[in-house]
């Protein structure tokens, strides 16, 4: 059927959601600290150019190009080890961050990306030529989602970024439940996961020296759950971030202090914290605004994913969905002592060049998906 012309192919209903995320991003930035809100307004304008780039790729040319951007970003996070301090020094005690004149760059923001167009391809291809499932067919699938995973997640692991390789996982998680593997191999394997998980987790609070004398893990490693778990005993130290995000949402109660009027000194506030800097100026009623936003961006997508027919479309969306909503569910989390802290940013809100970009450069492949599709959206075929 010839192509409706009079049907948009820009998603504007993405475009809104965008808009309003932005919106929140500079308000909450100013609200925090005025000096940054220029600079994002400049990564967002970069954002936008990225999408504008990235909508013209139909799905062939994604998939010829995730294999080369997946080494790209794998050279980049070598590079990153390798790099003298002069142009990758340490930040709060990780090597993650290339800092050159003018500008920082954070490789791993744009590897999630990477990663999630690279897993799509590897699915599809491997559905296309497996028709017929078998185990043996399952397992092999599955080998590769994780091995295509590990490498980045291990150079990741290097830097050390505990919270990326956490985005990492996740999206190779949700790869892995769209991946159309058996629920008889997957079951028992997150199981096992969720197990190991529970059992560090119980020695850490009551065998602590289990794990010192056989896994030789250090005290102070011990510190980050210590603090999460009693934040107020470690308030000197180790919770003083825990505490005071508390006390800054705590403080906002419903309607908050207003714009501008932060009394709660709080580190990392326009980065990491920017949702405590939310709670405590807009209160609760601010605070389920910016929830709602990114309730409506994650419906969104899911709606995107299962409007289309096309299988390496959908894994992507499904791998966006997952990028975001751990990135939401841990930064949230971590502000209201739900979660340890790892240093997330809130998506879109929160300052940082590299995190935004690498953001939007997933939702242009959401715009891609839109661009192209709607374009056959009245067709019996793809």
């Amino acid at each position: 059927m010839t192509p409706n012309r009079n049907t948009s192919k820009i998603d504007f209903t993405l475009v809104l959601i965008l808009m309003l995320l932005s919106l929140a991003s500079l308000v909450a930035i100013y609200s925090a600290n005025s000096s940054f809100v220029i600079k994002q307004v400049v990564f967002y304008v970069i954002g936008t150019a990225i999408i504008a780039g990235i909508m013209q790729l139909d799905s062939d040319q994604l998939k010829k190009l995730s294999w080369y951007l997946y080494g790209f970003g794998l050279v980049l996070l070598l590079l990153l080890i390798v790099a003298p301090s002069s142009i990758a020094r340490e930040i709060n005690g990780a090597k993650s961050w290339f800092t050159l004149p003018g500008f920082s760059l954070q490789p791993s923001e744009f590897v999630k990306v990477f990663l999630i167009l690279t897993l799509s391809k590897i699915i599809v291809d491997h559905q296309e030529k497996h028709i017929s499932k078998t185990t043996q067919s399952d397992f092999l699938l599955l080998l590769k989602i994780g091995g295509i995973t590990f490498v980045p997640l291990l150079l990741v692991m290097q830097q050390p970024d505990l919270g990326t390789s956490l985005v990492l996982i996740a999206i190779m998680v949700g790869m892995i439940f769209i991946s159309g593997i058996s629920w008889k191999i997957i079951t028992p394997i997150f199981g096992g996961g969720i197990t190991l998980a529970t059992g560090v987790l119980y020695m850490v609070i009551w065998h602590p020296e289990w794990l010192k004398k056989y896994l030789g893990v250090q005290e102070y490693q011990f510190g980050r759950i210590y603090s999460w778990l009693d934040p107020y005993n470690y308030q000197s130290s180790t919770g003083y971030h825990l505490t005071q995000s508390l006390l800054a949402i705590g403080s906002g109660q419903t309607t908050g202090k207003g714009i501008g009027t932060s009394e709660v000194v709080l580190p990392e506030n326009h980065t990491d914290f920017i949702f405590s800097v939310v709670g405590e100026e807009f209160g609760f009623i601010g605070a389920s605004v910016i929830i709602s936003l990114f309730f409506l961006l994650i419906y969104h997508i899911t709606k995107v994913a299962l409007e289309t027919k096309n299988s390496f479309y959908t894994c992507i969306c499904v791998g966006v969905i997952s990028m975001i909503t751990f990135h939401v569910f841990q930064n949230i989390g971590m502000t209201v002592g739900v979660l340890p802290i790892t240093g997330i940013p809130l998506p879109f809100i929160s300052y940082g060049g590299s995190s935004l970009l690498g953001n939007m450069l997933a939702i242009g492949l959401i715009f891609s998906i839109r661009f192209h599709y709607k374009k056959y959206m009245f067709s019996s075929d793809e």
